[in-house]
């Protein structure tokens, strides 16, 4: 489904005049256009599903380093940077960082493939517990393996902002699949690899 800007222009400018303001006063005029380029930009995730991120980022490799499914051998890309939007206030998820993990089974995922994977999960309206899932469903599905881990920290303006107003608050989420899920020394070798400087 693509994006209507013409509709977020329509809806932009009434949404000017309800908050009492003039949507044809200068600093104004084009705040419509501007906010439906920009959430063009920041809602691509909105167009795609999750098979179809997939399939846009499984650039693999095979692996020729004797990663073999029934070890323990893991690959970690920590600390991406993204933000996202909050669906039930829409507002900004910021200061969010993922890390991804996974264990390989015959091939090895193109390491921006990873990056690219959450920064388009990441553009929709969203809880950052599903922006885990998501990321590890794209995950195991371009990767070509269940063996998948993301763990998120985050800050929430719709609780920094307006509310509680608790702004050093940060969120942590983990998403477990295969064997992060059963395994404690995985998990645990996990951990220390993220602790690692």
């Amino acid at each position: 489904m693509a994006i209507d800007k013409e509709a977020i222009r329509y809806h932009i400018r009434g949404l000017l005049t309800a908050l009492g303001d003039d949507p044809d006063r200068e600093g104004l005029r084009e705040t419509p256009d501007r906010v439906a380029r920009m959430y063009e930009e920041v809602f691509e995730g909105m167009n795609y599903s999750n098979h179809e991120i997939a399939q846009m980022f499984n650039k693999s490799f095979q692996d020729d380093l004797s990663v073999a499914s029934d070890r323990k051998d893991i690959v970690l890309v920590r600390d991406i940077p993204i933000f996202s939007f909050c669906e039930h206030h829409i507002a900004l998820m910021y200061d969010m960082k993922i890390s991804v993990a996974y264990i390989p089974d015959g091939k090895v995922l193109g390491l921006s493939k990873i990056a690219r994977i959450c920064d388009m999960a990441s553009k929709r309206l969203q809880l950052q517990e599903r922006i885990g899932s998501d990321v590890a469903e794209i995950m195991a599905e371009a990767a070509g393996t269940e063996h998948v881990a993301v763990i998120i920290h985050g800050t929430h303006s719709c609780m920094s902002a307006r509310g509680i107003k608790k702004e050093a608050a940060s969120t942590v989420t983990t998403t477990f699949r295969g064997r992060f899920e059963t395994d404690a020394t995985l998990q645990q070798q996990l951990f220390m690899m993220l602790s690692a400087q």
